[in-house]
């Protein structure tokens, strides 16, 4: 690595785009953001879009990998794969699964985060423990067999683990006030997922601390779902309460298949990207060929099936994405239009805030962290820089 570093292009600022500005790192921390080179001697990048890297709050695996694989060979594999997507921070997702997958993966990932270096991929900034806790008619792709209601002296085992900074859990299910609390107790970021909980529940779960839910429109309560739960007069759910509660983020998986343009556009215009992040949700088949891949656990998982553009179960539903942030962001722009600044802040700074670590990640400002992606015009992503240094090279 440099010791001294400058980049020029057009600088991806949280509320602008500065043309033609100049970023300036050393020791691989960001120093200054303007529009002149402070150290013409120092060696020069340019591109025509110098943006953050991006901040992915809900990823499961990639190149062959899933980090319920539970060793720290997979985990590497994971981080590697989406560092060449632009995602430089990242929380590691669990999926449904017995105890001792989980303990599994939140050992291997704990132990590679400890000894985390550039080239390794991605850095690890906590676990987000995603399954067990579905509700049953919710479980989507996740193995039905791993999924449970909150047990309490398992996720306070969990959630006592200082890696583990987001949990999840679905506020219909007996004992998750219990969860949430204690969750919140440990400092974790709250959300709610794949569940068919009412107005009235997330009402309870914001009070306990709950301030996101899971990858909007899927897998979450829907007037039709529960109409069929309460029968009539009908009620509004999960995207009601987050459309109408400031207080309340989301996530959309924006891969061109889970949702539609105007979905897109949609939240984008609803939610704002001060409450909306983008995340990949990708499984092991991203940078795979097309063929047969497992969920989860490579030997227990649900077996799904990939056609090189997106996965799907066996019934034909979708299985998460298989597409890096670097995708989501060129989808995400072309659908909304949106200025590129917004674009960003969805990927990186948004996701960084909700989880606590914007002081580290998530922007191009004075004192952060030098994660940085170099993109051409039309958002192919170039090279990308971790903690100043250049990843892949």
């Amino acid at each position: 690595m440099e010791r001294n570093i400058v980049f020029k292009g057009n600088i991806v600022l949280p509320d602008q785009v500065l043309e033609s500005g100049y970023l300036y790192c050393r020791d691989g921390r960001i120093v200054q953001v303007g529009r002149d080179n402070p150290d013409p001697a120092a060696p020069l990048q340019e591109a025509a879009i110098v943006a953050p890297g991006c901040v992915d709050i809900h990823v499961h695996g990639g190149a062959n990998a899933d980090y319920m694989d539970g060793t720290r060979n997979a985990v590497v594999a994971v981080n590697r794969a989406h560092a060449r997507h632009g995602t430089t921070t990242l929380f590691p997702t669990t999926t449904t699964g017995s105890r001792e997958e989980l303990e599994a993966m939140v050992s291997a990932c704990e132990a590679e985060q400890a000894n985390w270096e550039p080239g390794r991929g991605a850095r690890i900034a906590g676990i987000h423990f995603y399954g067990p806790y579905f509700a049953e008619d919710k479980v989507g792709v996740h193995s039905p067999e791993g999924r449970r209601d909150p047990l309490r002296e398992e996720y306070e085992y969990f959630l006592d683990r200082e890696i583990v900074r987001i949990a999840t859990c679905a506020a219909e299910l007996p004992g998750a006030a219990d969860f949430y609390r204690f969750a919140a107790q440990s400092g974790c970021f709250l959300t709610c997922g794949h569940s068919n909980s009412s107005w009235e529940e997330m009402e309870a779960a914001f009070r306990d601390g709950v301030r996101h839910v899971d990858h909007f429109w899927c897998a979450m309560s829907s007037v039709v779902s529960l109409r069929k739960r309460f029968g009539t007069p009908m009620r509004a759910g999960m995207e009601q309460f987050v459309l109408a509660t400031g207080a309340m983020s989301t996530e959309v998986i924006a891969d061109g298949h889970h949702l539609a343009d105007d979905l897109l556009t949609f939240a984008y215009r609803m939610i704002g990207p001060d409450r909306l992040c983008l995340v990949t949700d990708a499984n092991r088949a991203l940078d795979c060929p097309a063929g047969e891949y497992r969920f989860g656990p490579r030997a227990t998982g649900t077996r799904v099936y990939s056609d090189g553009d997106s996965v799907r179960g066996a019934d034909g539903s979708l299985a998460s994405s298989m597409h890096g942030m670097d995708h989501m962001i060129r989808v995400m722009a072309k659908a909304t239009g949106a200025p590129l600044h917004d674009i960003f802040k969805m990927a990186s700074l948004t996701p960084a805030r909700r989880t606590a670590i914007a002081d580290e990640a998530g922007s191009l400002e004075a004192g952060k962290r030098a994660d940085i992606l170099l993109m051409s015009q039309n958002l192919d992503l170039e090279k990308v820089y971790l903690a100043g240094h250049p990843f892949g090279d």
